[in-house]
C-alpha cells in the first residue's frame, strides 16, 4: 500500500500542531494532571464545539463531517506528541467506532449527534479482568421482562469517571467464550452505577473501576445483541488499539524532538554533546523506531477505515487484528525506547519534575499495557501465523 498525506492531511495537521502547542503545551498539561479529569472543560469545548474533532468519524447524517480514520489517527498522533489530557480517545476511538459497527441506527441518531455536536463524553466499559480476550467480559445481564439487570464490574475504563454516556459488555447467564456477549448504552448518571477514580502512573489519562449493582436497562438501550456483540467488541478494541498507536507514535517523535533541542545546546569538553558519535548513533535508533511506528500505524489506520466503510469486505476484518496487532507492536515499543533514551541524554535532569521527558516516559509505560501488551500482541500473531487461529 503506497499511502501520502494529501493536502487535506496537511492541513488537519498543521492546525491541530498550532492549537496543541497553545492549549496542551508544557505548563498546560501540569495543570490539567491535578483537575480530576485531567483535561481543561475549556480546552474540551473548543475541540468538540469549535475543531469538531469529536465529528470527524459521524457520518453526515447524525450531523458529523463524514472522514475517517486515517483523519481521526493524525488528529491522536498529534495529540500524543503533546500529551493532551481530553476524552477524545474514549469518546472517538472506543465509543464512536462501537456506535457505528453495531449498526443500530436508533441508538445511532441519539448518541452520534451528541457526540459530533461535542455534548457527550463516552467511553467503552468491557472488561471485568485483565485482558482483550472473550473470557475477560464476566458481567451478567440476566434477562427480565421488557430488559435486563446488569451486575458486575469493569477493572480499568478509560476516562469512566467523567464520561457522560457507558458502553458496557455484558453476557448472558451461562454462557462462555464468545458466544451471549451483548453491549448495552448507560447514561453516566445511571442510578446503581458506581464509579471509582483510580490511581494511575499517567497522570494524563484517567482510568476508573465500574460497577454495576443490580441495575435495570430497557430494551432501547441494547445496542447490539448476542449475534453481534462479540464482533463488534473485538473489532471496537482493535481500531482503539490503532487509534493507540498513532497517539503513541507522535508521543516518541516528540521524545525524539525534545532530545535533539537538549543535546544541540548542552556542552561538555568545549563542543555540544550532539557532536558525539555515540549520541548520534543513540538518535539515529530512535529516528529509526519513531519512522517504522508511524508507517505501521497509518497503515493500520487505512484497514480500519475500510473496517467502519459500511460497504467494506468482510475479508478485512483478519487484515484488522493483524494490522492492529502490528502497529501497537511498533508504536508502544518505540514509545517506551525514545522516552526512556530521552531521559538518559537529557543526564541528570532528565527525570525532574521541571523537564518533560519523565510526563512522556509515564505515558508510555503506561500506554504500553493498554489495550494489550507488545508481548499478547506477538502472541496472536505468533498464533496466526503458525495457524493455531482459525
Amino acid at each position: 500500500m503506497e499511502f501520502a498525506f494529501t493536502e487535506e492531511h496537511l492541513m488537519i495537521r498543521e492546525s491541530a500542531e498550532r492549537f496543541l502547542a497553545k492549549a496542551s503545551d508544557s505548563h498546560a498539561v501540569r495543570a490539567a494532571m491535578n483537575r480530576p479529569d485531567a483535561h481543561d472543560p475549556e480546552v474540551w469545548r473548543q475541540i468538540g464545539q469549535q475543531l469538531y474533532w469529536p465529528a470527524l468519524m459521524v457520518p453526515e447524517r447524525f450531523g458529523g463531517m463524514g472522514l475517517g480514520f486515517v483523519e481521526l489517527a493524525i488528529l491522536l498522533e498529534q495529540s500524543g506528541r503533546f500529551l493532551l489530557g481530553s476524552p477524545l480517545f474514549a469518546t472517538s476511538c472506543l465509543a464512536t467506532p462501537a456506535l457505528l459497527l453495531s449498526n443500530n441506527e436508533t441508538a445511532q441518531e441519539h448518541w452520534l449527534g451528541a457526540i459530533a455536536a461535542g455534548e457527550t463524553r463516552a467511553t467503552l466499559a468491557f472488561a471485568s479482568v485483565a485482558g482483550l480476550e472473550a473470557c475477560s467480559v464476566q458481567t451478567v445481564a440476566e434477562p427480565h421482562h421488557g430488559g435486563w439487570t446488569l451486575d458486575g464490574q469493569y477493572a480499568q475504563v478509560i476516562d469512566g469517571a467523567s464520561a457522560d454516556l457507558l458502553i458496557v459488555a455484558a453476557r448472558a447467564p451461562g454462557t462462555e467464550g464468545e458466544q451471549g456477549i451483548s453491549l448495552f448504552v448507560l447514561p453516566g448518571d445511571t442510578p446503581s452505577v458506581m464509579r471509582s477514580p483510580l490511581a494511575t502512573l499517567d497522570q494524563t489519562r484517567r482510568l476508573a473501576r465500574i460497577e454495576l449493582h443490580k441495575v435495570k436497562v430497557s430494551e432501547a438501550q441494547l445496542l447490539c445483541g448476542p449475534a453481534l456483540g462479540w464482533a463488534v467488541l473485538r473489532d471496537t478494541l482493535q481500531i482503539a488499539a490503532i487509534g493507540l498507536a498513532a497517539e503513541q507514535t507522535g508521543g516518541a517523535q516528540q521524545a525524539l524532538d525534545l532530545t535533539l533541542a537538549y543535546i544541540a545546546e548542552r556542552r561538555q569538553f568545549k563542543r555540544t554533546i550532539a557532536s558525539f558519535q555515540a549520541i548520534k548513533h543513540r538518535c539515529a535508533d530512535m529516528m529509526l523506531q519513531v519512522e517504522c511506528a508511524r508507517s505501521a500505524a497509518y497503515y493500520a489506520a487505512c484497514v480500519a477505515q475500510e473496517r467502519l466503510d459500511p460497504a467494506g469486505d468482510a475479508a478485512v476484518i483478519e487484515e484488522l487484528e493483524l494490522a492492529a496487532a502490528t502497529a501497537k507492536i511498533h508504536a508502544s515499543e518505540a514509545f517506551f525506547h525514545c522516552a526512556g533514551e530521552s531521559i538518559q541524554l537529557h543526564g541528570g535532569v532528565g527525570f525532574t519534575w521541571e523537564y518533560d521527558p519523565h510526563l512522556y516516559f509515564k505515558r508510555a509505560r503506561a500506554g504500553e499495557h493498554l489495550l494489550g501488551s507488545p508481548a499478547l500482541h506477538r502472541e496472536r500473531l505468533a498464533a496466526y501465523l503458525l495457524g493455531e487461529q482459525a
